[in-house]
């Protein structure tokens, strides 16, 4: 059997998460991003059509895929209801994770999602890893690529598992300040954890 290792890559609002998984891909790491395969697994699951049809309506889907407009009116202010919603889209999400990282060749692949301890993703990789910034530096860049003002960037980061939190539950931690050089990260990352794992599964090998 190949064993892959799976990286989980996670950090908050503007923590600079999807440089580091385009530099996973540069590396020739195959990366799931969550944000994107979730969005079309809205239009092509039937399980999550099934479940959110159930839970909404008919009218919630349209002949080209679902009424986004609508499903973000009936979550926007209830907290349960965007509870219930996740409930139904992070399972598929991570069971599509799940069998893409199983169809993978190499010996390394990757999941970048900005939830991944919330939607219970990090259940499903061998080692996850947190991109870090301090709090103003992920305010002006979050601010200026979303042309959002700092109370609305500063409230979705309030929204968000506090960076201690994905902190003590991460791996490692890569430094994304604007001072330590990103790209030395990132290799010393893929070539160190990947050697630690290698050893570890050769070591249960009768």
């Amino acid at each position: 059997m190949n064993k892959i290792l799976k990286i989980g890559i996670t950090g908050g609002i503007g923590s600079g998460k999807s440089v580091v998984a385009d530099l996973f891909r540069l590396n020739g790491i195959p990366t799931y991003i969550a944000d994107n395969e979730s969005k079309r697994l809205l239009d092509s699951s039937p399980v999550i059509r099934e479940k959110l049809t159930r839970l909404f309506g008919n009218d919630l889907y349209t002949p080209s895929g679902i009424d986004k407009k609508r499903l973000a009116g009936y979550i926007f202010s209830d907290k349960n209801m965007l509870r219930e919603v996740n409930s139904i889209i992070h399972p598929e999400v991570r069971k599509d994770f799940t069998e893409w990282a199983e169809r993978q060749q190499g010996r390394m692949c990757a999941i970048e999602s900005a939830i991944l301890f919330e939607s219970g993703f990090y259940q499903t990789v061998d080692i996850r890893l947190m991109v870090y910034a301090p709090l103003e530096i992920r305010v002006e860049r979050a601010s200026s690529r979303d042309a959002a003002s700092r109370a609305e960037t500063l409230k979705r980061i309030k929204n968000q598992l506090p960076d201690e939190k994905k902190k003590e539950m991460s791996d490692y931690t890569i430094y994304n300040d604007g001072k330590t050089a990103l790209i030395p990260q990132v290799s010393r990352f893929i070539q160190t954890s990947f050697t630690i794992f290698e050893n570890s599964f050769c070591s249960n090998i009768p």
